[in-house]
């Protein structure tokens, strides 16, 4: 029920933006006379929303007149983001309730989870900063590489390189999807 009235939140939000966004090209490509009335009303309704984001696209060197696309890029991107975390809270507290109602079995469970998935947010998070050229002693990844690098050195000593390719973190990955698969059916 609330994820429902966020939503539809959300698309009003969206909505209000293109009807601002639209409002605005029709006066600049001047299907509204940008001097009369309708225009001059238009603009009174939707200054107090634009001027701030067309101040924001000054200050960074775009172009002001491009407020109005920024205005509904965001609405969409920021929706996305908000109906996007607003499921995984949701998610997260029904599987935390499940867990809780299962004793300390259940909470074990959850405990196991999440430990899991820690680890494989970091596998991704490492790999995704070797692309980028952030490693080891970079202190925004220290804490990334003390929670993988216990599995990935052990089979570092054991599967060579593909040239320039190290697939260790895939293995590591993988094997402990596996574990946690495993894992979760003996708890």
């Amino acid at each position: 029920m609330i994820l429902d009235l966020l939503r539809y939140g959300v698309f009003a939000v969206f909505a209000g933006a293109a009807l601002i966004a639209l409002g605005s090209w029709a006066i600049r490509t001047r299907l509204i006379n940008p001097f009369g009335a309708p225009a001059q009303m238009i603009r009174r309704i939707t200054d107090p929303v634009l001027l701030p984001v067309e101040r924001w696209q000054h200050r960074r060197g775009g172009n002001p007149q491009a407020a109005p696309w920024w205005l509904l890029g965001g609405a969409v991107v920021g929706g996305i983001v908000v109906i996007t975390l607003a499921d995984w809270l949701a998610l997260q507290f029904a599987r935390t309730a499940g867990a809780a109602r299962g004793g300390p079995r259940g909470l074990l469970r959850l405990v196991v989870y999440y430990a899991g998935q820690a680890v494989l947010l970091a596998i991704i998070i490492r790999v995704i900063g070797s692309w980028l050229g952030v490693f080891r002693y970079n202190r925004w990844m220290r804490p990334v590489y003390a929670l993988t690098d216990w599995v990935i050195e052990p089979l570092r000593k054991i599967i060579p390189p593909l040239g320039p390719i190290d697939i260790t973190p895939i293995v590591a990955w993988f094997a402990i999807r596996i574990v946690l698969n495993w894992l979760m059916k003996v708890l």
